[in-house]
């Protein structure tokens, strides 16, 4: 299996040069090169129109140099030369304004997903350019790829035994203490995400792993692991159904982003949970019209058991919010309504504490891993009001579903000195430099940001 130190290589090697040229500058820069490479770049038309390649040949017909159009407007776009130039290895010439995120960007570009067989096309290789941090690529690179192995692996593979195996990986390798909760003590302490998950023989579970010293600042990562949706007995359509593969996106990015923060010996006290589940169809399934009494002690009536995320994140939230972590953050593919709202490639997140807001918002534009904030706005908490129960879990509203989905999880926080919820995507649909169709990690590296600045 390749690794990403394969494709981004140390600064000490040899790689054919590519020198990158913005549009505008062309006639400029075209002068310092060699007369015989100007003729062959008029021959050829090359201009440096953005995303155009240049071969150079040398006297004896080899590649000798690549002249590329620079994207300014896309810090990824140079990762399109993993898969457009041929394989060997290439260094960059000359000054880059952001090196890191070529380099980045080219690495995320080189991913396939090959479990199944499919021949995955052998792609160029980075020489990593000098005084970029390669190690911190290279561990947000793979972070990425893990969480895209996991969200493009089909729910028969991927369900609760799977995903607690892909936990117990990541917190093996840097010797985290993990729990799994199930059976008995789940319906008991847990009984939301147990209802959610009974209907599945795949059982469901709470997953549970901890790392770091105990007196060092609390960061605590929820993730929803809902490894497939059916919508339960408020079925959805086959077309509903068709990415519900995906719904485990939430886990699959907070383990990304916890393998990043022990990668990186953060100082915080980290702890991850993940409600693993798969909202299936039964005669035990949970159905509308039932209440739930949660871990917190709230009851829930179900208006529509297709809203089931929120259910299995409101008890992980509980749990998490009794010890007063310093930083309580949830990811989770949450609602299409955030969709329709941001589309998507740029996920909301939600949060009042108004310092964190823009420590997010900042990270997100510097790291090339957009986001943006919408608000708790309390007056929908009317939205999802019940008759019989403290809250619905839906409500009859079809309006503002992502802020209601907020509010919802919110209701379980009290504790913690900072939350911040992230409804995600988790998967590109249509393929972009350095984003390949599929899953995709999506505020992972902003949040890695965030919590390495606090941490220092």
């Amino acid at each position: 299996m390749i690794d990403v130190a394969d494709i981004l290589l140390a600064p000490a090697a040899r790689g054919i040069p590519v020198t990158l040229i913005e549009g505008k500058e062309w006639e400029r820069k075209r002068q310092d090169l060699t007369v015989e490479i100007r003729t062959w770049a008029d021959a050829n038309g090359f201009k440096a129109q953005p995303g155009r390649v240049l071969a150079v040949p040398g006297q004896r017909s080899e590649l000798k140099q690549v002249l590329a159009g620079a994207d300014a407007g896309d810090p990824f776009a140079m990762g399109r030369l993993a898969r457009n130039l041929p394989p060997g290895a290439y260094s960059v010439n000359g000054a880059v304004p952001q090196p890191e995120l070529l380099s980045l960007g080219w690495c995320l570009e080189a991913y396939g997903f090959g479990r199944y067989g499919k021949a995955l096309q052998p792609v160029a290789q980075l020489v990593c350019p000098k005084g970029v941090d390669r190690e911190g690529v290279l561990r947000a690179a793979r972070a990425s790829w893990m969480v895209r192995d996991l969200v493009n692996t089909p729910a028969a593979d991927m369900g609760p035994d799977e995903l607690e195996q892909a936990a117990r990986a990541v917190a093996r390798a840097h010797k985290a203490k993990l729990r799994v909760i199930s059976g008995r003590t789940l319906e008991k302490d847990f009984p939301m995400i147990h209802a959610v998950g009974k209907a599945s023989p795949r059982s469901p579970r709470l997953i549970d792993f901890t790392w770091g010293p105990a007196r060092a600042p609390k960061v605590t990562l929820v993730g929803k692991g809902v490894c497939f949706d059916t919508g339960g007995l408020d079925i959805k359509p086959a077309s509903g159904m068709a990415l519900m593969k995906k719904d485990m996106g939430g886990a699959a990015n907070v383990l990304g982003l916890a393998q990043m923060i022990m990668a990186a010996n953060l100082k915080v006290r980290l702890r991850v949970l993940i409600p693993a589940v798969e909202n299936s169809i039964a005669g035990n399934a949970f159905r509308p019209g039932d209440v739930l009494k949660s871990r917190k002690g709230i009851t829930v009536e179900i208006g529509n058991t297709d809203a089931e995320g929120r259910l299995v994140l409101g008890d992980a939230l509980a749990l998490a919010d009794e010890e007063k972590p310093d930083l309580l953050i949830d990811m989770a593919t949450l609602t299409g309504a955030a969709r329709v709202a941001l589309g998507p490639d740029l996920p909301p997140f939600y949060t009042d504490d108004e310092a964190l807001a823009e420590a997010i918002a900042k990270a997100g534009r510097e790291a090339n891993d957009p986001v943006w904030r919408l608000p708790f706005w309390q007056p929908y908490n009317r939205l999802f009001e019940s008759s019989v129960a403290d809250m619905n879990n839906a409500g009859d509203s079809g309006f503002a579903g992502s802020i209601t989905a907020a509010l919802f999880l919110k209701r379980f926080v009290e504790k913690a000195k900072s939350y911040v919820h992230f409804d995600i995507f988790a998967w590109t649909p249509v393929p972009r430099p350095g984003r390949p169709k599929g899953g995709e990690a999506q505020a992972m590296r902003t949040l890695f940001e965030v919590i390495r600045r606090r941490a220092t």
